[in-house]
């Protein structure tokens, strides 16, 4: 077991220095000086050429990569000089030193995503710890939509395998897969926010906290959350009810639901006991890589449906080119993705005793 996660440990570490390096070289091609992204138009060429060496984009690339790879890393290395980018300041990071040699003290630290361009002396951390919970909710709300009703009609397609019934299950799980999300939003905000809102009591926009009328006070409106969770959830809905179908099929044409339905099991016990149970691994497999997609993928339907997450927030960072944010929170999705890989392997040891972590 201890052997299994230190090398999970070791190659999500690879993962994620990957992620990192591409990040970097991704948005550090783009034309445009960093300096003046971040001071807009009114700036004097005093100001820009303080803020390139407050941030270090006077340096090389090079350079700039391992100021960067110090900013994320927990254990970090510093220079004495207070005038230098990596010299420790109690506004930048939170810290503790642990020693020094010579002019280089080395510290445990929080990684640091830098600060907005756009937010002034705001950090990346603090918006993406703003935004996050957010996307969070929405996701899991989706995927639990998606695993409840996807296992229930997964369950009834396979009972009435080459119904009607199945054959309709079957079509609405494909148009659900086949049709984008951007499209589902667009007309789910359309019909139930707009054309049916009197009977839905339901807003085409909204997020989960608003303010009230005399802007005083914040509400949670849980509202707001129904059709964006629905419209998120549609996909992977769609992919459970196929998944879940044949799977249970293959599971329950095994040697041990026969011997099962001789010892004189009804089909209710069956499945419910042994069928459902073993038929999970590809389940858990597609619902572990939608959640985690969920936090990326939820742009669009946070944009449409005006949720203050995450992906609206990529979106605004796109849109003013605010590259800290932007690298920071696709820094975090990643990790995300690492930490969800990593969980998902120890639950198949539960749904499967076969598996075992080596």
């Amino acid at each position: 077991m201890i052997s299994y996660f230190l090398n999970k440990l070791f190659y999500a570490l690879l993962t994620l220095l990957g992620v990192i390096t591409v990040i970097f070289l991704l948005f550090n091609v783009l034309p445009g000086d960093p300096a003046k992204m971040m001071l807009g138009q009114n700036q004097s060429a005093e100001q820009v050429e303080a803020v390139r060496k407050k941030y270090g984009f006077d340096k090389p690339k090079l350079t700039q990569y391992f100021y960067y790879l110090n900013d994320l890393s927990p254990l970090s290395f510093h220079n004495t000089n207070p005038e230098s980018y990596t010299h420790l300041t109690n506004d930048k990071y939170t810290f503790s030193k642990l020693f020094t040699v010579g002019k280089t003290t080395t510290a445990i630290k929080y990684p640091y995503l830098r600060e907005s361009f756009t937010k002034q002396g705001k950090k990346v951390s603090e918006v993406i710890g703003e935004t996050l919970p957010n996307t969070f909710v929405l996701a899991v709300s989706a995927i639990v939509i998606a695993i409840i009703l996807g296992l229930v009609f997964g369950v009834i397609s396979a009972i009435y395998k080459d119904t009607w019934l199945d054959k309709f299950i079957q079509i609405i799980s494909t148009v659900g897969m086949s049709v984008p999300s951007f499209f589902s939003a667009i007309l789910f905000a359309w019909l139930f926010g707009f054309v049916l809102h009197k009977y839905t009591n339901l807003e085409m926009t909204g997020s989960l906290y608003e303010l009230d009328d005399f802007g005083e006070s914040v509400h949670i409106k849980w509202k707001n959350l129904i059709l964006p969770a629905i419209v998120l959830g549609i996909r992977p809905l769609a992919v459970v009810i196929q998944l879940m179908r044949n799977s249970l099929l293959e599971v329950m044409s095994q040697d041990y639901i026969r011997t099962a339905r001789a010892k004189g099991l009804n089909e209710y016990q069956i499945i419910k006991n042994h069928a459902v149970k073993n038929a999970m691994n590809p389940v858990v497999t597609a619902i572990s890589g939608w959640f985690a997609s969920m936090l990326a993928g939820a742009v669009f339907v946070e944009y449409i449906f005006g949720w203050n997450g995450l992906g609206k927030e990529i979106v605004n960072a796109l849109n003013m080119m605010d590259l800290p944010v932007i690298m920071g929170s696709v820094l975090v999705i990643a990790i995300i993705f690492i930490i969800i890989n990593i969980f998902v392997d120890v639950i198949y040891t539960w749904l499967d005793p076969k598996v075992k972590l080596d």
